[in-house]
């Protein structure tokens, strides 16, 4: 597979023409200023009056069309109303007006064909231009007119006027771009959208005891355990050690809960009869909006709910059943959380749940998403390839999605956005998706993902408007893919130096995380269940953000096995300790007196050290002081996009690929499988070595007074006892001096074979000869 060249992924600074004005310095001098200016001819339809009766009857179902040139918009139409109100606006743009006049329309719906009502015409040359924040233009009375020009009966109220994409009428706007979109799903569906995350809730659910329960069969001892289940979220508890009618348990059940809580908390404690059977001895239901809310670790009170027979269930009727079973509970909405729908890596929201716990902001980050270019074909339309492409950005709880922009490979949406800002160490992902519910009849169909980006905001200089192209790097079955480029405009404002400089000092994460923490697996299953509530909400919304698209901008599949994420994972360590590595190799360089000058020196620095020992440590803060200062120069200048090379994208095997696409559980044949499962199997016994020879080191060191070996212990009790003595009567300094000078020691002087303490370490005994 040919593989395109490493200059196709590369961060590109661009220069464009932000807000129809100049920068000055580092800020601009419009207000909305991080977009290039897009001018739009705006036609607001209001209403009619007046109008003639034109069928046999005298009816009239009127509607408007907006013509201009080869663009035409058309009002929905009402039956039989000679005052009809419409109030829609129509957006045509500027870049693709090729007529000189604006033609508006009343016509007559009829089965056959239209009849004429009349018509207002303007000289595109006469429409006032508005710019925001001007009041919005007053819309006016115009008489119509026949084919003939001369006056009909007949009023229509317009404004019409032009303006650019600040407009507030813009969002709401008909565009000349949706011309091709069919049904009024359709034209939804491309429109912008700002979108809000549910509030979402830890909800811990300690289960205590249970009391007084009626099993079925009084002759045995039950085993009971507790069933607990919120939405589609299903937890329980292990089975009772006490296995008498009074069991107890004292587990907590963690879930995930969104605001309107609509679900009720359902309970249920069963029996295990069987291997395969459970009974049910009994239920309760917990409306969670009556359910306390904890903002720190002080525990809630305690609580005994009656267990039934039956739980209502969407205004059942309720059976009266005399049953003296209880449970005890502490249930709680915990506030002092935050729930994990991101993985921690490049979250953009580090909050707790409850507002009240909030800490102040401090800055605003503001968004340009200007336009893409190169964009690749996403699908097939009239026998020819097409793209309608629109972006999604998410920071904190806030989701913008921008109009799409119908069949283009080089869209332009100059959108702009902005959010409140909490904390610096947070990431904002910006993702662009091609649209497939254009047609009311797309119910089936995906909305398929071009690329995205993320941005961390510490890496951005405050007050600095980054303008980059960033490249569109998805990863498919055949390799990585180059699928356009991104240009975006990015801000980091900051309100308070002080207290962004403050929050670097405090914990990532709110402290209830620490005071109380969650589990691993918890937090993995938490974040699933987070993650499934938030696209169920968002595919609600209308026009809907669909799931695929919100899983995708969570990073939902992140953690599946990878062969090429392990590789780069490894290639990062690697990375890490490479600077440990080449300190090592210098100072083997020093002790070997390849370069005698550079080794006296060191000598020379070593018996200052030790004869001066308070400059030790400020020798050191100097020397990364200076280090850091001489980066300075070569500071990055540019934010940081998507790596192919730090991924592994661009060497990855095309079977390591269709591993990492496969489904789960796998859908592969068999004989693949056991292939990748061979080739596991020996990375995975290569790792288990690393692993039992670190564990070997580690029972070596431990061996040393244990007596296991007793020789080799005995040694070591008389040499610590000799240091002891020794080093006791010796000066500090001279024992430094000495072993600096023997580690430094001339190669003449040195032996190639392993040192005494090596060997006696080597001897020691492992528990690796227990082994199986």
């Amino acid at each position: 597979m040919q593989r395109p060249h490493q200059e196709d992924f590369a961060l590109k600074e661009t220069n464009p023409r932000l807000g129809g004005g100049k920068v000055t310095g580092d800020k601009l001098t419009s207000t909305y200023d991080l977009v290039e200016q897009m001018q739009y001819l705006y036609v607001r339809v209001v209403k009619a009056k007046d109008l003639p009766g034109k069928d046999v009857t005298g009816s009239l179902d009127p509607y408007v069309e907006v013509r201009l040139g080869n663009y035409r918009g058309v009002t929905r139409h009402f039956e039989k109303k000679s005052n009809p109100e419409w109030n829609q606006v129509f957006a045509f743009s500027k870049d693709r007006i090729q007529a000189s006049v604006l033609e508006v329309t009343i016509m007559d719906k009829d089965v056959v064909k239209d009849d004429f009502v009349g018509r207002v015409i303007f000289d595109l040359n006469e429409i006032p231009k508005r710019v925001p924040p001007d009041s919005p233009l007053a819309p006016q009375w115009y008489r119509l007119e026949d084919r003939r020009n001369e006056k009909a009966k007949g009023e229509l109220m317009l404004a019409v006027w032009m303006g650019t994409q600040a407009d507030e009428a813009f969002p709401e706007a008909w565009h000349s771009d949706a011309a091709a979109v069919g049904g009024s799903d359709g034209v939804s569906n491309i429109r912008s959208k700002v979108y809000l995350s549910p509030k979402l809730w830890y909800l811990r659910v300690n289960v205590i005891e249970a009391q007084d329960l009626i099993p079925s069969d009084k002759g045995r001892f039950p085993e009971v355990y507790v069933k607990a289940k919120l939405g589609n979220q299903a937890l329980r508890t292990r089975v009772s050690m006490s296995k008498s009618i009074n069991p107890m348990w004292n587990e907590d059940l963690m879930f995930v809960a969104a605001e309107p809580f609509e679900d009720p908390l359902i309970l249920s404690v069963e029996d295990r009869v069987a291997p395969n059977k459970d009974e049910v001895l009994g239920m309760c239901g917990i409306p969670l909006q009556y359910v306390d809310r904890r903002l720190d670790h002080k525990p809630v009170g305690s609580r005994w709910y009656n267990l039934e027979k039956h739980v209502m269930v969407d205004g059942e009727k309720k059976k009266e059943v005399k049953f003296a079973s209880k449970i005890h509970m502490r249930i709680c909405l915990e506030g002092g959380y935050h729930v994990l729908d991101e993985s921690t890596h490049y979250s953009s929201d580090l909050r707790p749940t409850a507002k009240v716990l909030w800490k102040s902001s401090i800055g605003i980050l503001e968004l340009g998403i200007l336009n893409a270019h190169g964009l690749q074909p996403m699908k097939s339309k009239d026998g020819r390839a097409t793209t309608d492409a629109y972006c999604v950005a998410k920071y904190g709880q806030k989701w913008v999605r921008t109009r799409t922009i119908i069949d283009s490979f080089a869209p332009k949406w100059n959108e702009q956005y902005t959010w409140e800002v909490y904390d610096p160490c947070t990431v904002v992902t910006v993702g662009v998706f091609d649209n497939g519910h254009l047609h009311s009849g797309d119910k089936s169909g995906r909305d398929s993902r071009i690329g995205k980006v993320r941005i961390r905001l510490s890496t951005l200089e405050t007050d600095r408007v980054y303008t980059h192209s960033y490249p569109l790097l998805v990863l498919h079955n055949s390799g990585v893919k180059k699928m356009g480029e991104i240009h975006l405009a990015v801000r980091f404002t900051c309100s308070s130096l002080v207290n962004m400089m403050h929050m670097y000092s405090q914990p990532l994460l709110p402290k209830m995380h620490y005071i109380h923490p969650l589990t691993i697996t918890q937090l993995d299953n938490l974040r699933h269940q987070a993650t499934q509530i938030v696209s169920l909400r968002l595919s609600r919304a209308e026009p809907p953000l669909r799931k695929e698209v919100v899983e995708y901008m969570l990073d939902v599949s992140s953690h599946m096995w990878s062969m090429r994420r392990s590789k780069a994972n490894f290639f990062r360590i690697m990375g890490v300790l490479s600077g440990v590595i080449a300190i090592g190799k210098w100072f083997n360089q020093i002790c070997h007196w390849k370069n005698p000058i550079t080794t006296v020196l060191i000598h020379i620095l070593f018996i200052i050290l030790v004869l001066y020992p308070e400059l030790i440590l400020p020798t050191i803060f100097l020397y990364l002081f200076l280090i850091g200062v001489w980066y300075y120069r070569w500071r990055p200048r540019h934010p940081p996009h998507m790596d192919t090379r730090l991924s592994c994208a661009d060497t990855a095997q095309p079977d390591e690929l269709d591993e990492e696409f496969d489904t789960f559980p796998t859908s592969r044949h068999a004989d693949i499988v056991r292939l990748r499962y061979d080739r596991l199997r020996s990375i995975a016994g290569r790792i288990q070595t690393v692993v039992g020879d670190l564990a070997t080191q580690g029972e070596r060191l431990q061996s040393l007074l244990s007596w296991r070996d007793p020789r080799a212990t005995a040694l070591f009790v008389l040499f610590c006892l000799v240091a002891a003595i020794i080093l006791y009567v010796t000066p500090f300094q001279v024992v430094a001096l000495i072993t600096g000078f023997y580690v430094l020691r001339h190669p003449r002087f040195r032996n190639k074979l392993p040192s005494v303490p090596l060997n006696f370490f080597r001897r020691l005994p492992a528990r690796t000869d227990c082994m199986l």
